[in-house]
């Protein structure tokens, strides 16, 4: 498995949960089987999965049986990876998807088929990530969460969601693909908001950026008016208009 040491606070907080992350991703093992229903089922030369964390998309590929001769599986995190299923077709590589270098070992074709789901919101630079995956390979299918996750919550703590807009996701990835999108909304629902909040912690989705001092977390438990959590995912069915 090849590495880097560097990570973003994001990713330093997704490896720090990443034994607990398998019992809070739920919303993410959703996302995964929606996006994989999507992918033409025949078999490919490569797969690549972009933030692949703990493997929802592998195993969700291998039920709709879709097969590959080799699965890359890219994520910043050593320690999802060592979660992540292994075989003999799978290659790991521990990278930051922003890094200049993270796909220079990675051979692009026109029969790479390049999956993310639950990842790609937290790039720092949009633009350039998107040019890079669209030169891997003609096919992509894409969930990014939006800034309409977690809508009430960020409206109630009175800050602005640390992740993208949809729009600003359409505006990008258009430069490089010719695309399909369907924006899907989610809820979940908890018994507690000790619960809630647990969940916002360990799940990956807030991605370790912390805004609030322990007060105002208290203050927002308290204040907080629903039951539940809201997501909203862009899904992303792409052809690259640019790869060579």
């Amino acid at each position: 498995m090849k590495h880097e040491k560097s990570k973003t606070n994001s990713m330093k907080e997704f490896s720090r949960f990443a034994y607990a992350y398998n019992r809070y991703n739920t919303i993410q093992k959703q996302v995964a089987q929606t996006l994989v229903k999507r992918v033409v089922p025949r078999a490919y030369d490569t797969i690549i999965d972009i933030g692949c964390g703990s493997g929802a998309l592998y195993y969700q590929l291998q039920k709709e049986h879709v097969s590959m001769k080799s699965f890359i599986a890219l994520d910043s995190s050593e320690e999802m990876l060592k979660i992540h299923p292994e075989s003999t077709k799978i290659i790991k590589y521990c990278k930051n998807f922003d890094a200049d270098d993270a796909f220079e070992a990675i051979p692009s074709s026109l029969d790479t088929l390049v999956l993310s789901a639950s990842a790609l919101q937290w790039s720092q630079d949009l633009d350039k990530l998107f040019y890079e995956l669209s030169q891997l390979g003609q096919s992509a299918y894409f969930a990014i969460f939006t800034a309409n996750t977690f809508k009430t919550l960020h409206e109630t703590a009175k800050i602005k969601s640390p992740i993208y807009t949809v729009e600003t996701l359409q505006n990008t990835i258009v430069k490089y693909y010719e695309t399909k999108f369907e924006l899907k909304q989610y809820r979940l629902y908890f018994d507690t908001k000790k619960e809630m909040f647990a969940y916002i912690k360990k799940s990956g989705v807030s991605g370790g950026k912390r805004q609030l001092g322990y007060l105002q977390i208290k203050r927002l438990m308290e204040n907080y008016p629903l039951d539940y959590l809201e997501f909203e995912v862009l899904f992303v069915s792409a052809t690259s208009s640019v790869i060579k």
